[in-house]
C-alpha cells in the first residue's frame, strides 16, 4: 500500500511540476516578422543534399560489404 502511494505520489508531481518546461513557440523564419512578409522559405534555407548523398553512398557501401563478407563465409562453409 505504501509503495503504491509512493507511486502515485511520484507520477502526480512530475505531472504537475511538468507544466513549466513547455518551451516558447520558435520565431519566424523572417527575421521575427509575421509570416509572408519575407523571401525566407518556411524551414529555412538549409539544403540537405549534402549529408543525405554522403548518407546513402555510405549505406551502399556497408551493403555491399556485409554481402561480400556473407558470399565469402559461405563458400568457405561449402568447402
Amino acid at each position: 500500500m505504501k509503495q503504491t502511494i509512493i507511486t502515485i505520489a511520484t507520477l502526480a508531481l512530475f505531472a504537475l511540476l511538468s507544466t513549466g518546461l513547455i518551451a516558447q513557440n520558435p520565431p519566424h523564419p523572417n527575421g521575427g516578422s509575421g509570416p509572408g512578409s519575407g523571401n525566407t522559405p518556411v524551414g529555412g534555407g538549409a539544403p540537405i543534399d549534402g549529408g543525405l548523398s554522403l548518407l546513402l553512398i555510405m549505406g551502399a557501401a556497408y551493403g555491399t560489404k556485409k554481402a561480400l563478407t556473407l558470399k565469402i563465409n559461405l563458400s568457405n562453409t561449402n568447402d
